[in-house]
Formats: structure tokens, sequence, C-alpha cells
């Protein structure tokens, strides 16, 4: 029997126990999208599972923290933040490689392409409304009140993030190029003053949130594994980047003719976010996307290193990787205009 088919004996019994399933077969299949840990589709019969497990090998620490996915979701069950329901941890890496947990498969549709091709612009307008609305609902959420007192260190969030993730790329084998390094020298000095703590996502995007099959409505956020207590609006911004990247690139929607389609401008997004939530982005807008590209150029970073040591979790990490420098480029580029305005 091979090392797969003895793992998938493995956690068909493991779901057994637990009454997740029957005697009836098991299918385990790769679901798409995500670079940092693999995640299957059970199917059991009638029923439906997600499988979401850290990866093998050597990672990079504090990186792939399926815990802390696990137990966010499981203090927003009843929120309003809408997530899957959970139904098990399993921290024995002796049954499929490494620890896993289980949670609801949710029927809808997940939307990769922020530009909605094949909507009316009126679906369009509806799909960033909500999408809004719901990170709104997150930075919200009473953290102490859900239990999540313990799940970061309140305070001096920017800098402890721009430290981070400069000691990663500092100690990544992989050289990164001359616009991360002036942001890694240039961000610890322009950290805004003021502070605040919220629950944050760390990596909220159209393609993290399962719709409603028919419905703009959010019935799930997926991908918690940078979450944490932070700024909130570092998450804010972190969402924004798509009206700086254009689709070329990655992921963006920039130089899109946005009244055409119906998406909102930034400005009338920033206003959607700033009535809801009573914060005001706007006065260090473009030191908040320097940040936030600066730290997607820097998982970037890590998703190349993680593919030429092999263990990344996406066949296109390679790809993905290479878009480090120039996601660097354009944040550099918004710290000079940051530097701009404030002269």
């Amino acid at each position: 029997m091979s090392q797969a088919a003895r793992q998938i004996d493995a956690l068909t019994g493991f779901l057994r126990k637990r009454g997740l399933t029957g005697n009836e077969p098991h299918l385990l299949s790769a679901l798409s999208g995500g670079q940092s840990n693999p995640t299957f589709r059970l199917e059991a019969g009638s029923r439906q599972y997600v499988v979401r497990k850290k990866p093998p090998g050597q990672l990079i620490a504090s990186a792939h923290a399926i815990d802390r996915e696990y137990r966010v979701m499981e203090a927003l069950q009843g929120s309003g933040v809408p997530v899957p329901r959970l139904f098990a941890y399993c921290e024995d890496a002796t049954i499929i490689g490494t620890p896993f947990y289980v949670m609801e498969f949710l029927e809808g549709r997940v939307l990769g392409d922020q530009s909605l091709p094949g909507m009316a612009a009126p679906e369009r307008g509806a799909i960033y409304q909500e999408m809004g609305r719901v990170i709104a609902a997150l930075h919200g959420v009473d953290h102490e009140a859900v239990g999540l007192a313990s799940f970061g260190r309140p305070g001096n969030y920017f800098a402890r993030q721009i430290s981070r993730w400069s000691r990663q790329c500092q100690d990544a084998a992989l050289p990164v190029n001359e616009a991360m390094r002036r942001l890694m020298a240039w961000l610890p000095e322009q950290i805004p003053a003021g502070d605040e703590t919220t629950l944050v996502h760390g990596d909220y995007r159209l393609d993290n949130l399962v719709f409603h099959p028919s419905e703009p409505r959010v019935i799930g956020v997926l991908d918690w594994e940078l979450s944490t207590l932070g700024h909130p609006l570092a998450d804010f911004s972190y969402h924004c980047m798509s009206w700086t990247i254009p689709p070329s690139l990655w992921r963006g929607i920039a130089g899109l003719d946005l009244a055409t389609l119906g998406i909102p401008t930034e400005a009338e997004y920033m206003a959607m976010y700033s009535d809801a939530t009573g914060r005001d982005p706007t006065e260090h807008w473009h030191f908040y996307l320097a940040y936030n590209l600066f730290r997607m150029a820097a998982i970037l970073y890590g998703i190349a290193q993680r593919s030429a040591d092999g263990n990344a979790a996406s066949a296109d990490a390679t790809e993905t990787g290479r878009k480090a420098g120039p996601l660097a480029e354009l944040g550099w580029q918004c710290a000079l205009r940051h530097a701009g305005r404030s002269n």
C-alpha cells in the first residue's frame, strides 16, 4: 500500500471515530487555490468536508499556523463574520503526515477575477459592497468577548510586522530587489502616530470569500492563516491594494474602467468603510499601501523560497514568487507619494 493510500485510510478511521462519516467510500480531491496550506475536499456519500493541513518539510517559523486558523474560526462561530462550521482539529502528524483540521464544505461561488467578468454592473457593485460590509464587521468584533484576547499582542502592530517580514526576507536564501531593501529601511521610520487594535484577517481579498450561489452575500470567509490582533487600517488597506495593482501584474483592477464595470473607485470604497466603522484611512493612505505591498512582496518571496526548497503547496509557486519584485516596486512608488504628500 502506498503512503497516500495509508494516509487516506488513517483519515477515514479518524472521521469515522468522530461520527463524521460512516462505512461509505471516501473520496479525497485537492482543492485549487492558495499558496500555503494544502486543502482537500472529502466526499463520503452525501456528506462533504474540507480537510486543511500543514505542508510537509522544513517551514518558515510561525508560518502555516493551522491551529490559529481553527481557533479564530471557532471564536467567530455565530458572529457577524460568516465562517464555515468546524468539526475537528488534529495535531497527530502520523495520520496524514502533518496536523490538520476538518471543516464544512461551503456550496457557493469563489470569485477569482476582481473585475467580475460576466456580471452586470449592478451585480459587481453589490459584490464590492458586500465585501466592504464583511471587513467592516470583522473590525467591529470584540475580540476579548469572543475569547481572542491572547490571539496576538496589542499595539505597535506596524513596527512588529515590518520587523517580522524584513527578518524573513533577510533570513531567506533568495535575494530581494532594491525596492524591497529601500522599503525595509524606510517603513520603520514612517509609522503614523496613534494606534488601535482589532481582530484582523491578514489576507482579506475576493478569492478568500465564498459567496452564496446566486446572491451577492458572503457565506464564508476562508484562509485565516495570517489572522492576528492588529491595526484595522493595515488590514483594510491590504484589501484595497487591488486599486493599485494592475491586472497584468496580479489580481488587481488598476487602470480598468471602473465606472462602466460598476465597481466603486478606491475613494468610494474607502468612504463606505469609513461610514461603516468611523475610521478615516485617508491621511496616511500611501504609507498603508507601501507597507502592504512590502508585506505582500515578503510573502511572495517566502513562496519563492518554498518553491526553491521543494515545499510549495501550489504548482505555480515559482511564477507567483516572481511577482514579489514588481510588487515591491509599486510599494516604493507609494512610499514616494507618501513622502511627497508629507513635505
